[in-house]
């Protein structure tokens, strides 16, 4: 069994749902973990969640969209976080790579998102882009015991295991898969396999062999089966501890 622990399931516009989750399951991917971006999608994914079985939920909103956030969303995550079907907060963080005019209000807003995470004792998806300073000193500093995934993680050697030493997991998806990504070849090959977990960050990042088309969760066997043959392991050793660290992470998953 594999799990996709980040997938945007809602934007795939080429397949319906219940195809994504059809293919999803022909691939060995049983479960699914779809993150919200945007203030107006917490409902969404909710709704989601709750109409599929192997769909779980994560709520929060992405740092591109903070200029959108409102304080009274925190009720609202809180209310449908008592849900089994919600499993983490996500996906928060920063983001310097399009606009730094409103990186203050990016770090506000991150704040209060690691802040409820804690109260509600659930992990945080991390979104870094161009940013990884500043995301590592807020949760250093703000986080007091939610376990953390560093989300499309895409930073060196050097930074992944700063991050290892925080206990935080690293989660890779089709990237690795890609020619020219050499600093992610890298990552994949040296962590400690109990800190790894995949993602397809669908239906964005498609994988090798099937880059230029939509992602899909299907296809993060790609991944595994990459990053397998980088570690020179069995693709059964990188699914069995991939689902092992995904489950520890997110418990409700087994509920």
């Amino acid at each position: 069994m594999l799990i996709d622990t980040h997938t945007h399931i809602d934007m795939i516009e080429g397949l319906s749902v219940e195809d994504v989750l059809k293919n999803a399951a022909e691939n060995g991917v049983e479960k699914v973990i779809v993150p919200c971006a945007y203030p107006k999608d917490v409902d969404k994914i909710y709704e989601l969640a709750l109409k599929y079985d192997n769909v779980y939920g994560m709520l929060g909103v992405h740092p591109s969209e903070v200029n959108d956030w409102d304080d009274s969303l925190i009720d609202k995550i809180r209310e449908y976080s008592k849900s089994n079907k919600i499993v983490a907060i996500g996906e928060i963080g920063l983001d310097y790579y399009w606009d730094k005019s409103f990186n203050d209000l990016q770090k506000e807003v991150f704040i209060k998102q690691i802040k409820l995470a804690n109260e509600l004792n659930l992990p945080i998806s991390i979104h870094d882009r161009e940013a990884h300073k500043d995301t590592f000193d807020i949760l250093k500093e703000y986080n007091k015991g939610s376990k953390i995934v560093m989300h499309c993680f895409s930073g060196s050697v050097e930074f992944a295991r700063e991050c290892i030493k925080q206990d935080w997991y690293i989660a890779l998806g089709g990237v690795v898969t890609f020619k020219n990504a050499v600093k992610t070849k890298d990552v994949a090959k040296d962590i400690p396999l109990d800190r790894l977990i995949l993602e397809t960050d669908a239906p964005y990042l498609t994988p090798v062999p099937h880059r230029g088309e939509e992602n899909q969760p299907a296809y993060v066997k790609f991944v595994a089966e990459y990053i397998a043959d980088l570690r020179g392991i069995s693709f059964d050793e990188i699914m069995e501890k991939t689902t092992e660290n995904s489950n520890l992470i997110f418990p409700k998953l087994l509920l």
